[in-house]
């Protein structure tokens, strides 16, 4: 890694939010996953959680587009939702559930400077009922069209940027937030995955 990647490589590491991640259930497109990705890391996402997700997700893609996210974003599997709900609280303490209720809060009115995950169901059926019961509230994004539902990958972008303006207002991105050793290990981590997908080129 030369040292302009390495300097680019810090000054993102110092942005990221360790306070703020995504939960995917049951997403079965690896793309959907890739583009979710690809989001996390652009407003400072460090990690996110996937539960039951399509198994071979990451074999499907190489290394172009929003593939190369992979690299940059940890992710974390769960084989079911009680243990991702338990490892997520240990890094927020609000799971919130994407879902497009009467009910639900709207997204714009959400404070996402708190520690906080968003939670996104499968493409076909949204968020299981065992799932939104572990979460702590719903929210939704407002629509005045015909069809009732983004995409998955959509539906998280406009989320994640809601969450980003926030916290760019509240001057979260303008010192670090990770601690100097989880700066330290994350970027060692990106140093080596550079270095294997250089080698398999």
């Amino acid at each position: 890694m030369n040292d302009a990647r390495e300097s680019r490589c810090r000054d993102v590491l110092r942005k990221r939010q360790p306070d703020l991640t995504v939960v995917l259930e049951d997403i079965t497109d690896p793309h959907n996953i890739s583009a979710v990705l690809r989001t996390c890391d652009a407003v400072g996402i460090a990690a996110i959680h996937l539960i039951g997700t399509y198994e071979p997700y990451g074999k499907h893609l190489g290394s172009h587009s929003s593939a190369s996210a992979f690299q940059w974003v940890n992710v974390h599997r769960h084989a079911d939702r009680e243990s991702c709900a338990i490892a997520v609280r240990q890094q927020v303490n609000t799971l919130l559930a994407a879902c497009p209720d009467p009910g639900s809060a709207d997204l714009y009115a959400l404070d996402l400077t708190q520690p906080v995950a968003l939670v996104f169901g499968s493409e076909q059926h949204g968020l299981s009922p065992a799932m939104r019961a572990l979460c702590d509230g719903m929210f939704s994004i407002p629509q005045v069209g015909m069809i009732p539902s983004l995409n998955i990958s959509v539906a998280c972008a406009v989320s994640l940027y809601e969450a980003l303006r926030q916290r760019q207002n509240a001057g979260f991105y303008q010192s670090p937030r990770l601690k100097p050793a989880a700066r330290e290990a994350l970027y060692h981590q990106w140093q080596g995955r550079e270095i294997y997908r250089k080698s398999e080129h």
